[in-house]
C-alpha cells in the first residue's frame, strides 16, 4: 500500500483484548510498561479513597513503625495491578468483572518503587448462562522492580467470544 494513501485506503487496526477463544493457559502475559508509584499517587490515591491509615500519610509516625516508611496503599497497588492489564487482555472485551477469589499482599510497595504485573489463566469455561460468553479465572501477579512480589490477586472475568461479539 502507497506510504501516501488515503485515510479510507488503510487497514482500520483497533486496540481490543483478547476473546474468550484467544486466552492461552499456557501463556503468561507481561504487561508493560510498569508503573513507578510516586508520593503523589499515594497520597492523593489515599485521601481520594477517604483512608486515614497513618502508614500511607504519616511519615514522621511511619518511620517509627515495623518499615520505617510509608507504606504504599495496597489497594492502590490492586488497582494499578489489575489495570495494567486491561489493554493486553479485556480491553472492549470484558462484559463483567464478577469477582476475586483472593487478594495477597506479601511484601509492601514504597514510593519510588516500580509496579511490573503479569498474568496467567487459571481457568476458562463457557458460560452456562449467557450465549456467547465466556468466564476466564485471571491470576494477576505484581512484583517490584526486584522481582519481589507485592501483590496477587485471582480475578474472574465475563468475556464475550469472538461470535458474540456483533
Amino acid at each position: 500500500m502507497n506510504e501516501n494513501a488515503h485515510e479510507s485506503e488503510r487497514t482500520p487496526v483497533e486496540q481490543r483484548g483478547l476473546y474468550f477463544e484467544e486466552f492461552d493457559p499456557s501463556a503468561r502475559y507481561l504487561h508493560r510498561p510498569g508503573r513507578t508509584v510516586t508520593e503523589a499517587d499515594n497520597v492523593f490515591f489515599t485521601t481520594m479513597t477517604m483512608n486515614t491509615q497513618a502508614l500511607h500519610l504519616d511519615s514522621a509516625w511511619s518511620e517509627t513503625q515495623e518499615f520505617g516508611q510509608r507504606l504504599v496503599n495496597s489497594m492502590f497497588t490492586l488497582a494499578t495491578m489489575v489495570g495494567s492489564s486491561v489493554a493486553q487482555l479485556t480491553q472492549g472485551t470484558l462484559v463483567a468483572n464478577l469477582g476475586f477469589d483472593s487478594v495477597v499482599f506479601p511484601h509492601p510497595l514504597y514510593h519510588g518503587d516500580t509496579l511490573y504485573s503479569e498474568t496467567v489463566v487459571t481457568q476458562k469455561r463457557l458460560s452456562k448462562s449467557r450465549q456467547g460468553q465466556g468466564i476466564v479465572a485471571l491470576e494477576h501477579t505484581g512484583r517490584n522492580q526486584n522481582g519481589v512480589i507485592v501483590a496477587t490477586a485471582v480475578r474472574n472475568v465475563l468475556v464475550r467470544c469472538r461470535e458474540g461479539a456483533a
